[in-house]
């Protein structure tokens, strides 16, 4: 069964009599300890006793993950990703459990459920895999038995092997489930109480906001903003499942509504620019006089795909005589090193004369779907950015966005002067 039959077929049963379904999503800060777990408990009472049943994704104590990854680079030379996964998984495995007791000690009927139990089917992908097939009719049985049920993000199950959906991956497990089920709503509780306008760290005048559109934040999640990971807003957009970012940290008892995730037609009045992210693991590779000829983009391109290298912020600049070009593009810095030593190895293929690589790059980027409406709002970045002295390495748009790269040394002074350019200051 797909996510979207799990989700038409278990619907009908969260109709009618039958109560209205949540998932609560909880992050590593929010279960770091017993008493951080025991406040997670008070927010699932509460929203229990509003009369819901309630499914409970939890990622893996803070900091725990790395404690594992770390053991697994310590126990043997060879790399086994199956292996992997095994271990990096058991985090969360134990987060459901305490969880679950914790619940139950409160009178609170509940069961932790692991990835291949629902089952969680995903590719085979170890490490990065994807959610293929969600059966959500186990769960449903346990909420007519009164339990909450908590489950272990991150995992799932490929064949009979256990895998993990990549860093982050709890919020997409998350957003999968309130799909399979029929939630009402999925709540992502974190460190922050909401999406803001930019990082608060760098601008203190930065906005909560109320709302953000599906797209404006798959844009800010991609482009360096850490509230949610990537697939799980391509999840909620795709399947339509209205998403909460909320604070963990409020007491459960107040708790805040935090930032809806939702449809564009939602919002009544969308700015031009509704925030600005960054990112500090870029990576600039400049290959200098490479030969212009049918291909050779192709050339350089393929062997980092098929290495699983993202590439963006594509730059061509021919010479003036026509038979060879510049070509600049960036690359996660974590992948610098791999991109470089790819494209050394077929420099004879490509045919360019040499590679020069910088690491001290951020990339800004201005987000909203209020660009596709405006003319010269990128003009007015450029010109902005201009007048502090910054100078853009390369430039990438879209209907929503614009990129610029810049120096390092400037992405304060960048962000800052892009927020206020914007009107997304506090007043």
């Amino acid at each position: 069964m797909s996510i979207a039959a799990a989700k038409s077929g278990t619907a009908e049963k969260s109709s009618g009599a039958g109560k209205p379904r949540l998932v609560m999503k909880f992050g590593g800060t929010s279960v770091a300890n017993m008493d951080r777990v025991r406040n997670v408990a008070r927010h699932v009472a509460r929203e229990r006793a509003a009369g819901y049943d309630v499914a409970v994704v939890v990622s893996a104590m803070s900091g725990k993950t790395n404690e594992l990854v770390a053991w697994c680079q310590d126990a043997a030379k060879v790399y086994s990703p199956r292996e992997y996964d095994v271990v990096v998984s058991s985090g969360e495995q134990v987060t459901a459990g305490l969880l679950a007791m914790t619940l139950m000690g409160q009178a609170i009927p509940a069961r932790s459920w692991l990835g291949w139990q629902i089952p969680i089917r995903t590719s085979d992908a170890h490490g990065a895999a994807r959610i293929e097939d969600i059966d959500g009719a186990p769960l449903a049985e346990g909420f007519a038995r009164g339990e909450v049920a908590v489950v272990a993000g991150f995992q799932g199950l490929a064949g009979d092997g256990i895998t993990t959906l990549g860093r982050g991956g709890s919020d997409t497990s998350a957003v999968a489930i309130a799909a399979a089920i029929g939630a009402e709503r999925c709540d992502i509780y974190t460190d922050v109480d909401g999406v803001y306008t930019t990082d608060p760290r760098i601008v203190p005048k930065a906005r909560r906001l109320d709302r953000i559109a599906f797209e404006e934040m798959l844009e800010m999640a991609s482009l360096g903003a850490k509230v949610l990971q990537v697939r799980s807003v391509e999840l909620a957009m795709t399947h339509k499942v209205k998403t909460f970012v909320r604070s963990s940290f409020d007491d459960p008892d107040a708790p805040q509504p935090g930032t809806l995730m939702c449809d564009e037609e939602d919002i009544v009045e969308q700015p031009i620019v509704t925030g600005i992210a960054f990112a500090r693991d870029e990576a600039q590779i400049t290959l200098k006089r490479v030969a212009d000829r049918p291909g050779v983009a192709a050339a350089i391109f393929l062997p980092l795909a098929e290495a699983n290298i993202n590439v963006d912020m594509i730059v061509q600049v021919a010479s003036d005589d026509g038979a060879a070009t510049d070509m600049t593009f960036t690359v996660p810095g974590a992948e610098f090193e791999r991109a470089k030593a790819i494209l050394t190895r077929t420099q004879s293929e490509i045919g360019f004369a040499s590679l020069h690589g910088a690491r001290d790059v951020v990339k800004i980027s201005a987000i909203g779907v209020g660009m596709r409406s405006h003319a010269g709002v990128a003009a007015k970045a450029f010109k902005a950015l201009a007048d502090k002295g910054i100078n853009i390495r390369a430039i990438t748009t879209s209907e929503i966005k614009f990129s610029v790269l810049i120096d390092e040394a400037y992405a304060e002074l960048a962000v800052r002067t892009l927020h206020s350019l914007y009107g997304l200051d506090q007043v």
